[in-house]
């Protein structure tokens, strides 16, 4: 019923820049919150940044600085603009979000397909 789709990995240079985009569609009553992980190899997925009701952000520690995330919400989208990358921002970035659907009425957890970032040094 609800989709989620990535775009905007890439491969950059150490210091440089890239913006990823998630696009929600399908069922949709209400977006609660959208967000970003991301997985490196052999490690866990870890939240990367969130936006909670269109307002509220949070950052996970390594990327506060230089990551921003922000949302459109006429177009159901999510943005997250990484400046400064690091080789260590090396992974596979996903797309998360809580969004409520209609016909049910019911709120699920969806994830987006991932999208590959990979940071030279």
């Amino acid at each position: 019923q609800v989709q989620l789709v990535e775009s905007g990995g890439g491969l950059v240079q150490g210091g440089g820049s890239l913006r990823l985009s998630c696009a929600a569609s399908g069922r949709i009553f209400r977006i609660n919150s959208m967000g970003w992980y991301r997985q490196a190899p052999g490690k866990q997925r870890e939240l990367v940044a969130i936006i909670i009701s269109g307002t509220t952000t949070n950052y996970a520690d390594s990327v506060k600085g230089r990551f921003t995330i922000s949302r459109d919400n006429a177009k159901n989208t999510v943005y997250l603009q990484m400046n400064s990358l690091k080789p260590e921002d090396t992974a596979v970035y996903y797309c998360n979000a809580d969004i409520m659907t209609v016909v049910p009425l019911r709120e699920d957890n969806y994830w987006g397909q991932g999208t590959q970032v990979t940071v030279s040094s």
